[in-house]
C-alpha cells in the first residue's frame, strides 16, 4: 500500500510517499480502507522529534483517518461496510489501510463527507474537551480564540455557540485570515495588531469569560488581561514556538484561571471519555448544529507540503490529506 513515511527527523520535509506492507490486524482491532487522514501540529512536532510521544522509525504520518470498515471484531459497534473516523494513535494514518482500537472507531453522520470527516476528531474533540471539561462554557459565556484561522481555531468558531457560548471572537493576523474566521461562524474578527484594545472595546470594557490560546508565545500576558473577573485562559498548545510564563498575582488581582487543557493526556487516562464526547458531539453534527469543516485538501503525493502549511502557519482551516 502506499503510505506518507517519516524515515528521519528532519521535519516536514523529510515525508515520504512509498509503498510499504499494509498493517497486520490485532484482536480488538478495526481494519480501515483509509480516504482521508487529517493532519495535526503534534504531526510537525513528530517529524522532528519533539512531540511527547515519539514513534519508532520510519513511521507513517498521522493520527486520526476517515474511511470505510473493512473487518470489525465481533460483537463492535461497527461493522464492515460502516463509513467511520477514527484515532490512530501513535502514527499509522497516512496509508490506504490502517488499524485502530475499536474504542477509537465512530461512526461518521451520513451528513458529513469523508474528506470533512477526517477534519473531526482531533479538533472537534480537543476544544469540546476544553471548552465543556476544563473551561466550564456557561450559557451566554463569551469566548476569545487565537489563531482562529487554523484547525483548532475553526473547530472553536464552528462549536462553541452550539456548546453555548453567545459570542465568539476571533483573533487573526491577515485579512486573508479573517475572511476563513467568518466563514467558520466568528461573531467577530480582530487583527492581532492592537487585538486587546479591540476586544476590551467590543466588550463595552468587560473582557471575555474564556480564551482558548493553541499559539502561545508574546501575547500570553494580553490574554490573561483580556479575561473578565472570574475568567478562563485554556493552554491549548505553542505553536509560535515560544512557552510563556505567568506572574500569578495577575490572577489573584483579578479571579482568572489559567488553565491547562491536553485532551490526550485526558483520554488516555480516563477510558471511555472518548466515547463519552462523542455520544454528545455526533447528534449535533447530524442535526447541523455543529457545521462539518471546511477542510483544505492536499493529495498524499503532496503530504510533506499538508504537514508544511501546519509548520509555517500558512494554512487556513483544518487541513486533510486524501489518501484515495
Amino acid at each position: 500500500m502506499r503510505a506518507a513515511v517519516v524515515s528521519k527527523l528532519e521535519g516536514p520535509e523529510a515525508i515520504e510517499v512509498v509503498e510499504i506492507p499494509e498493517p497486520a490486524g490485532y484482536p480488538g482491532g478495526v481494519v480501515i480502507d483509509v480516504h482521508a487522514a487529517g493532519v495535526a501540529f503534534p504531526d510537525v512536532l513528530m517529524t522532528r522529534g519533539l512531540y511527547q510521544m515519539k514513534p519508532q522509525l520510519p513511521y507513517v504520518v498521522g493520527c486520526e483517518i476517515a474511511g470505510v470498515v473493512r473487518e470489525a471484531p465481533e460483537g463492535a459497534h461497527v461493522r464492515s461496510g460502516d463509513r467511520v473516523i477514527a484515532l490512530t494513535l501513535l502514527g499509522n494514518a497516512m496509508a490506504e489501510v490502517a488499524v485502530s482500537p475499536v474504542d477509537y472507531v465512530f461512526k461518521l453522520p451520513d451528513n458529513v463527507s469523508l474528506e470533512a470527516g477526517a477534519g473531526v476528531l482531533f479538533n472537534d474533540l480537543t476544544v469540546h474537551f476544553c471548552l465543556r471539561k476544563r473551561g466550564r462554557l456557561a450559557e451566554g459565556e463569551t469566548v476569545l480564540v487565537h489563531g482562529a484561522a487554523g484547525g483548532i481555531g475553526t473547530s472553536t468558531l464552528r462549536m462553541a455557540v452550539a456548546l453555548g457560548a453567545s459570542r465568539v471572537i476571533a483573533v487573526v493576523s491577515t485579512e486573508e485570515k479573517a475572511e476563513v474566521a467568518r466563514a467558520n461562524g466568528a461573531t467577530d474578527v480582530v487583527l492581532t495588531e492592537g487585538w486587546l484594545a479591540a476586544v476590551k472595546e467590543l466588550t463595552g470594557g468587560r473582557g471575555v469569560d474564556i480564551v482558548l490560546d493553541p499559539v502561545g508565545g508574546d501575547r500570553f500576558t494580553d490574554s490573561l488581561r483580556s479575561l473578565a473577573p472570574g475568567g478562563r485562559l485554556l493552554v491549548v498548545g505553542f505553536t509560535a514556538g515560544e512557552i510563556p510564563t505567568v506572574k500569578v498575582n495577575r490572577l489573584l488581582l483579578n479571579n482568572v484561571e489559567v488553565v491547562g487543557a491536553a485532551w490526550g493526556e485526558w483520554a488516555m487516562k480516563n477510558p471511555g471519555y472518548l466515547q463519552e464526547q462523542w455520544a454528545e458531539v455526533e447528534p449535533l453534527l447530524a442535526k447541523g448544529e455543529i457545521t462539518a469543516p471546511i477542510p483544505v485538501v492536499y493529495p498524499l503525493e503532496r503530504a510533506s507540503e499538508a504537514v508544511a502549511a501546519l509548520d509555517n502557519r500558512t494554512a487556513k482551516g483544518k487541513v486533510v490529506v486524501a489518501v484515495r
